[in-house]
């Protein structure tokens, strides 16, 4: 299980990072849309879609990577009081009866979706660049893969801390900025 953990927080990881850099590809695109539309008069008809088109991108793929790294939002008032055996027990629960059934229907949907838009070489109606986005449909399928990947990764972590009544370590690469504070303000900094 913990080598599959280890696999499934890499490849999260590496998707994570890589689309990431759709970021500055944004903001490149969006500074270019700005000099252009209020410095020479001239505004685009492509920007504001391929700008939906990158940040839909970029949130998609980077699904995986924040699940792998316990990032996503979490109402925990109550949840971080739980012995970590008894906040495992309810996370399994929430992956078996509501994680996987909702990545499921995303990667079928998705893939009908993705596949008729293929089908027609679909082209963005909300500009008249006609802007072709067929191929950014099936980013849908490929998020809820990583998901998919990810979210078994998840159930082995709920196993191990059911089994040895702690969670198994997550890789860290990036840490919130309170939690770098009450450490510097525990270890007297």
């Amino acid at each position: 299980m913990l080598k599959y953990i280890r696999f499934a927080d890499t490849v999260s990881a590496w998707f994570g990072k890589a689309f990431g850099w759709l970021i500055i590809l944004m903001t490149l695109g969006m500074s270019y849309e700005v000099f252009v539309r209020y410095l020479l008069n001239s505004p685009t008809p492509w920007s504001l879609d391929i700008s939906f088109i990158m940040y839909g991108t970029l949130f998609m793929m980077g699904g995986a990577y924040t699940l792998s790294r316990g990032g996503h939002v979490r109402g925990d008032f109550l949840y971080r009081l739980w012995r970590e055996r008894t906040q495992a027990i309810v996370d399994l629960t929430l992956y078996v009866f509501f994680f996987f059934p909702g990545i499921l229907a995303l990667i079928f949907s998705g893939w009908k979706y993705a596949s008729r838009s293929w089908s027609y070489t679909e082209v963005s109606v909300n500009s008249p660049a006609g802007i072709p986005i067929y191929q950014f449909k099936t980013v849908i399928v490929a998020a809820g893969l990583l998901l998919f990947i990810q979210g078994i990764a998840q159930v082995f972590r709920c196993i191990i801390c059911i089994k040895e009544g702690k969670w198994p370590p997550m890789a860290s690469d990036v840490e919130e900025t309170e939690t770098l504070l009450m450490k510097q303000a525990s270890e007297g900094k």
